[in-house]
């Protein structure tokens, strides 16, 4: 991913308090881990309003069974492999 320098403004106790919280070794590191968390929560929230807003038609119902998704049904243990990792 492309990165650039950026000038902000921000509060610098916020950000010294958010770097000790998450263990970041930088400012920048922070912002970024802030903005993914952003990002993320904010298509969460337009997912739940699209999906509350009304149920979906029959026939989108049945484009969806359409898909094959026999690869998802496998014996792997996924809880197992992924374990140790965090969100």
């Amino acid at each position: 991913m492309a990165r650039e320098k950026a000038t902000i403004t921000l509060d610098r106790a916020k950000a010294a308090e958010a770097r000790a919280i998450v263990g970041a070794a930088s400012t920048s590191e922070v912002v970024d881990l802030a903005l993914d968390h952003l990002i993320r929560s904010e298509r969460l929230r337009g997912d739940i309003a699209a999906y509350r807003r009304e149920p979906p038609t029959q026939s989108e119902v049945d484009l969806a069974l359409l898909a094959d998704s026999s690869d998802l049904a496998d014996d792997t243990d996924w809880s197992a492999l992924y374990a140790d990792d965090t969100v």
